[in-house]
């Protein structure tokens, strides 16, 4: 069962202790855990829904947004939150790999390999999907983890956090490899953020404001991640149908998520002609659009179009909402991107493979995408199997954070009785 002891100091101590154990499972060992969570999770579907349902409930009356009421819908989610867990014990286990390998003149055998980082603290909001993809990735990559979650889905996580760690203790996993923090009181996140002396990163999972404060009082390494501005770029020689057809999935998809298309610049001689048809296309989903003032002469004859605001290019949708805007260049598309981006997810749309490899090589976020959508910057799209988050900083992990992203490594010397002239 979860602690309900909300005691940060003893968590961290003994997550710490978790962590080494966790340390030294065999791959076997580990799939086998991952395998009956997923079992677990299965088995106590009605119990995990009912919950959620009581969760989703409050949040309606509660007045949460539509894109939060999304996130935390596990209702239509569970199959492939299940299918996730399974599908991280099938990939390769990153612990113990040798990334490289060299032999110096003096004999010494120098080599790299991938180790656990140790103890995660994981923050997060209306997004229960997280509590188990945290828990697959971290049992996979040998990591204890501390989790928080939003007050809104207090009952979600406790039932899944319940049914996961019954499910690891069974497979002769300490209890403590993965707790909770089961209160509302936001004082625990700040405590959680000074615990340095147990808990090895911060991966916060929210609003910007979430991330602000971890950066802003945590004694932690923060991984930051999970704010999107992205944007597609859509130059003459773009084919227009297959260019509609991306744009249309990566805005309409999962509006509210991370990856989801907020801007579509369009190249100046083809803007009277590709204009008119986007909002057509997206109209037809419920999209509303805020144009710039080159943009809006071609969309005068179209409902939902309103002049875009001082801020409007540098916000976040997560909702039914396009910014769209007219560009000279692609040198002036990449300034754009460079100005507003987030640094998440960014493609251009087009057949000029000079253009493209200028865009994939000048824009530099975490993912950068050429005729294609937006939407496939995640862990399981690539074959990561899950993911903790997309992180959008440039030191240590980049894009979807998966096994990999959760380990780090260590220098392993080997000699005979070499010693340093």
């Amino acid at each position: 069962m979860i602690n309900t002891d909300v005691n940060l100091l003893e968590m961290g101590k003994r997550a710490k202790v978790a962590s080494r154990q966790l340390a030294k499972a065999s791959s076997g060992q580990k799939n086998n855990a991952l395998v009956a969570i997923a079992e677990a999770l299965e088995e106590q579907r009605e119990y995990i829904l009912k919950e959620n349902a009581l969760d989703m409930a409050d949040g309606e009356q509660n007045g949460l947004t539509d894109a939060l009421l999304d996130r935390l819908n596990l209702q239509k989610r569970l199959d492939g939150i299940i299918s996730d867990v399974r599908s991280v014990a099938t990939l390769a286990d990153p612990v113990g790999e040798v990334i490289d390998e060299r032999t110096m003149p003096n004999g010494l055998v120098i080599s790299r390999q991938r180790t656990p980082i140790g103890v995660f603290g994981v923050i997060y909001e209306a997004r229960p999907n997280v509590t188990v993809d945290v828990v697959a990735l971290a049992i996979k990559s040998g990591n204890a983890a501390i989790l928080r979650g939003g007050k809104e889905t207090l009952r979600s996580n406790t039932a899944l956090i319940t049914v996961m760690r019954d499910a690891l203790v069974a497979q002769g996993f300490p209890a403590d490899a993965i707790q909770y923090i089961n209160s509302t009181d936001r004082k625990y996140v700040g405590e959680l953020l000074k615990l340095h002396e147990y808990v090895d990163i911060i991966v916060p999972r929210g609003g910007a404001g979430l991330h602000r404060f971890c950066l802003e009082n945590s004694t932690i390494p923060v991984i930051t991640g999970g704010i999107g501005i992205c944007h597609l770029y859509v130059e003459p020689s773009a084919d227009f149908e297959q260019a509609l057809a991306i744009i249309h999935n990566s805005k309409t998809h999962r509006p509210s998520v991370c990856n989801a298309l907020d801007t579509v610049l369009v190249h100046e001689s083809i803007a009277a002609q590709f204009l008119p048809q986007v909002v057509e296309h997206l109209g037809k989903d419920g999209v509303a659009f805020r144009a710039d003032e080159r943009a809006l002469p071609y969309l005068r004859d179209y409902d939902g179009i309103e002049p875009a605001g001082p801020d409007d290019f540098s916000t976040e949708w997560m909702a039914l909402i396009c910014g769209l805007k007219v560009v000279d260049t692609l040198d002036e598309a990449i300034d754009h991107i460079e100005e507003h981006s987030m640094g998440h997810s960014d493609g251009i749309l087009t057949y000029d493979a000079e253009s493209a490899t200028r865009f994939l090589n000048e824009v530099d976020s975490s993912a950068v995408f050429w005729n294609a959508s937006t939407r496939f910057n995640d862990g399981g799209q690539f074959g990561l199997g899950a993911e903790l988050a997309v992180s959008t900083q440039k030191l240590h992990a980049r894009g979807p954070m998966a096994l990999e992203g959760m380990t780090t490594y260590k220098w392993v010397v080997r000699g005979e009785g070499q010693t340093r002239q």
